[in-house]
């Protein structure tokens, strides 16, 4: 199974295990035992590649000395066979709680003095927290074998990618904070947020040689990881990589080291300090370091520290953090974080802080830091989020991006609080608004609506107030109707304009759509129900689409190449810049006019979405061979086995290939005989339904009908039926219709068996199709699941374009096809056809005297 699919087992598996424990406390203790697993696994490689059989490996023991220095000095632990992650599982019902706590306490007995900082106490939260699972030795023993049972499905043969377990450990950590709300989400920001920080970051640090990069909230460490996967994108060597993570609370320090070390981050590029950040700067006295104090200057700081917390500003003053800017008041850290970060940057170096909304705007002792980090040209971009983008929280948050020396005196603006999607009660930021963002930032573009360049007199002008609404409005606008065109009719030139970017591309079209009757006002050019005939077939609009499809011509075959061709050396960390490159560099070409009606970023979403599919089943290919492709899986499911959730086995599934793929292209007539006779039970199903509500409410009521009048009895309408063989019964009647019922019930009940068997035999014959494919059969079932859609979906852009053009003209058309006058006329004409219609009623003396004085009102009023 690919990493998504074992992730979501192991979070079905574990909502099934949880009981009484915590979501959050839960996380530590599956969490701290797929770290254990891990190391485990690590050492096994590590011994097997140097020459270690299993039979050295089952002699491995504290005893031998030298082996155990030396796989200290190259993993910086040491874990003998007794306690090692397999080990436990080969002891079956020998195994006992206390194996764990003896491997623990091993553990911290047994890390190399180099990597003290780095393994020490790592597994301390796991430790004290192993007696919540159990009231008794023998619960806890349970309780933990389950876990095991869990866990061991994970592979760590050497040949996955750490990503494998890195991904399951971010999705169980996001999907842990979603459940549990803001106490498990203060340690996690989102991958989303995480993602767009780590972009800009990366993309300014791409070119140095080493890189040093610290998160002095480190958390669960996301941010820092996912600098390194993008930093991925552009190099290739991770190892030049160093890492430093402060954390405050103990727990979430662990996780932190964990997620770090899971990466496959060398130890030695791993820095990490559990401490308070504000209290504690990172130069601090260490005493197995000769120096003694190490000032830290990195190229690059990420944070999401705590929001408006409050702190102790008390004899800081002269804090080299804070002393060139000013104290942040007591009640709200956040600019003590935001100062200290910007202090151990390097000359050269970036940041980017998350931060509450209030920062751009709030005064006193916060506006007079802002002034001067303005004034002192620090201040390099501001993002503004959606709200309700963070677990737990709905306030609206921003993303400062600093750097300590920059020639750039403006600032650039983006508001990015319309760019998202909704999932559940959260908002979440797509790869295109990731991309968008980002570009801008990068690129420091302007776009209506969207981001502005402002300069720093525009900034003092506005006292500093750095408030996003100021320098972009992102609003929509308001609807409007002109009341000269509503009384008098015509179409406001002013509102043709806002299709403006549609003219400058189709300029002809716009004069064939419109004539101006005056400056002001326009009239259509055409009979109103031929808008949509007179776009689509516009001499300029066909021009456009033959323009896109000419620069997307070989696009299948550059992807059948770079994707399918030379799958084995795809870099799939950095494939997909490649290929959205390539993309934007067509769309590039689709250009009239030099306008560009296509969302690039809207096409990049179809490339992402395809994107991780493909990933997902390039990464199989490559760690498990080609013949990955040709393999089929069981198909698990969770059912009841007297009484008990069991996962049991429902058929296969294929492990790359969808089985209905396979059947449309290898088996379509076989797929398509299935598919016509379960048309034929959908007809039958719906002739039963037709004679059911044909019957009367008596004929309902009799025995043929359940008691709830929604379904035949079988058994009853066969026996009426068998009753009435042979006798003459009128084609409307009851009768008839008990007897067709039957002769359906019937015909459903042996093809329901045809079906099945047919649908059965259809399922092992795809199996047996997929284990007996050639190679260029799988590359062409690959080119179907992962180019087709996607040139589908990007082909139907043009035609999308041109719709949303269509609407909005016909719309505006529409909207002032019918004066005021015209309605007033026909208000009137509809009363005096009433008050004419009313000289021919009847009716008793009250009557016409009511009749008398309404025909007197539509009188007047007419």
């Amino acid at each position: 199974m690919n990493k998504q699919q074992l992730a979501a087992k192991i979070w079905e598996s574990a909502n099934q295990m949880r009981s009484k424990i915590e979501a959050n406390e839960y996380k530590d203790y599956i969490l701290g035992f797929i770290f254990y697993k891990y190391l485990s696994d690590q050492l096994v490689q590590f011994a097997k590649k140097e020459g270690m059989s299993d039979a050295d490996i089952a002699l491995l023991s504290e005893t031998d000395t030298e082996t155990v220095d030396y796989i200290k000095e190259n993993l910086g632990y040491f874990i003998s066979y007794d306690n090692l992650f397999s080990t436990w599982l080969i002891k079956g019902n020998d195994f006992d709680v206390s194996n764990v706590r003896d491997a623990l306490s091993a553990f911290d007995r047994l890390i190399h003095s180099n990597h003290k900082k780095l393994f020490d106490g790592i597994f301390n939260t796991l430790q004290t927290g192993l007696s919540k699972l159990g009231e008794s030795a023998a619960r806890q023993t349970k309780a933990i074998s389950d876990l095991l049972q869990l866990i061991k499905v994970i592979p760590m043969d050497g040949k996955q990618d750490y990503d494998v377990l890195g991904y399951i450990y971010e999705y169980l950590i996001e999907k842990f904070a979603a459940n549990a709300g803001k106490k498990a989400g203060e340690f996690y920001t989102p991958h989303e947020v995480s993602l767009l920080m780590s972009e800009i970051i990366a993309h300014h640090v791409k070119d140095k040689e080493k890189i040093e990069i610290y998160d002095p909230t480190s958390g669960s460490g996301s941010l820092l990881i996912n600098i390194g996967n993008c930093v991925a994108k552009h190099v290739d060597s991770e190892n030049n990589i160093k890492y430093y993570a402060q954390e405050l609370k103990a727990n979430t320090y662990n996780l932190s080291r964990m997620n770090l070390v899971m990466r496959g981050i060398k130890p030695t590029n791993i820095v990490t300090r559990n401490g308070d950040t504000l209290e504690d700067d990172w130069p601090y006295f260490d005493e197995n370091d000769p120096l003694g104090y190490s000032p830290l200057y990195v190229d690059a700081v990420v944070s999401n520290p705590p929001y408006s917390q409050q702190w102790d500003p008390e004899h800081k003053e002269n804090d080299p953090r804070y002393s060139r800017f000013g104290l942040a008041p007591k009640t709200k850290a956040d600019f003590a974080f935001l100062l200290h970060d910007l202090y151990h940057l390097k000359p050269d170096g970036m940041m980017a802080i998350v931060l509450p909304h209030g920062v751009l705007f709030r005064g006193g002792e916060e506006g007079a830091i802002r002034k001067q980090l303005i004034e002192q040209n620090h201040i390099d971009a501001i993002i503004g989020l959606p709200a309700n983008i963070f677990f737990g929280t709905g306030i609206p948050t921003v993303i400062l991006v600093l750097r300590q020396k920059r020639e750039l005196t403006d600032v650039l603006v983006v508001d990015a609080s319309k760019h998202f999607i909704k999932v559940g009660k959260n908002n979440k930021l797509q790869a295109s608004d990731i991309k968008r963002i980002s570009d801008a930032v990068i690129q420091r573009q302007s776009h209506p609506k969207f981001s502005q360049v402002v300069s720093k007199e525009t900034l003092r002008q506005n006292d500093y107030n750095l408030n996003i609404p100021r320098y972009v409005d992102s609003a929509d606008a308001a609807e409007s109707w002109d009341l000269h065109a509503t009384m008098l009719g015509g179409i406001p030139v002013s509102e043709i304009k806002q299709f403006d970017h549609y003219w400058q591309a189709f300029p002809a079209l716009r004069a064939a759509l419109f004539s101006n009757t005056n400056s002001h006002y326009a009239q259509l050019a055409i009979v109103a129900d031929e808008v949509k005939h007179s776009i689509t077939h516009h001499h300029e609009v066909k021009a456009f689409a033959q323009s896109y499809a000419k620069a997307f011509t070989g696009f299948d075959d550059y992807l059948n190449t770079a994707l399918i061709k030379e799958w084995q050396t795809v870099n799939i960390a950095q494939q997909e810049g490649v290929l959205s490159h390539a993309l934007f560099a067509r769309l590039a070409n689709t250009t009239l006019n030099h306008i560009a009606l296509i969302d690039q970023y809207q096409a990049y979403q179809l490339l992402n979405n395809q994107w991780q599919i493909i990933a997902a089943d390039l990464e199989m290919l490559q760690t498990e061979g080609f013949v990955a492709s040709k393999l089929v899986d069981p198909n698990m499911v969770l059912k009841k086995v007297k009484g008990i959730d069991a996962e049991v086995q429902d058929g296969w599934v294929g492990h790359i290939l969808p089985f209905n793929l396979v059947q449309t292209t290898y088996l379509n007539a076989e797929l398509q005989a299935l598919q016509q006779q379960e048309n034929r039970l959908a007809e039958i199903a719906a002739g039963l339904e037709a004679l059911l509500d044909s019957l009367s409410e008596e004929e309902k009521a009799l025995d043929t009908v359940n008691e709830n009048g929604d379904g035949f009895v079988n058994a009853a309408v066969a026996k009426a039926a068998k009753q009435l063989k042979g006798s003459y019964v009128d084609s409307e009647s009851y009768e008839a219709k008990i007897i067709e019922a039957d002769a359906l019930i019937v015909e459903e009940k042996a093809l329901k068996k045809i079906v099945k068997a047919a649908a059965d035999a259809l399922h092992l014959q795809t199996k047996a199709t997929i284990e007996s494919l050639s190679d260029d059969q799988v590359n062409t079932l690959l080119q179907l699941k992962w180019i087709s859609p996607l040139l589908a979906e990007l082909n139907q852009m043009p035609g999308q374009l041109i719709n949303q053009l269509t609407r909005q003209v016909q719309t505006l058309a529409d909207k002032y096809a019918t004066t005021y006058a015209d309605v007033a006329k026909e208000i009137k004409n509809t009363e005096q056809a009433l008050a004419d219609l009313i000289d021919g009623l009847s009716g008793n003396e009250f009557d016409l005297q009511g009749l008398v004085e309404l025909k007197k009102m539509l009188s007047d009023e007419c």
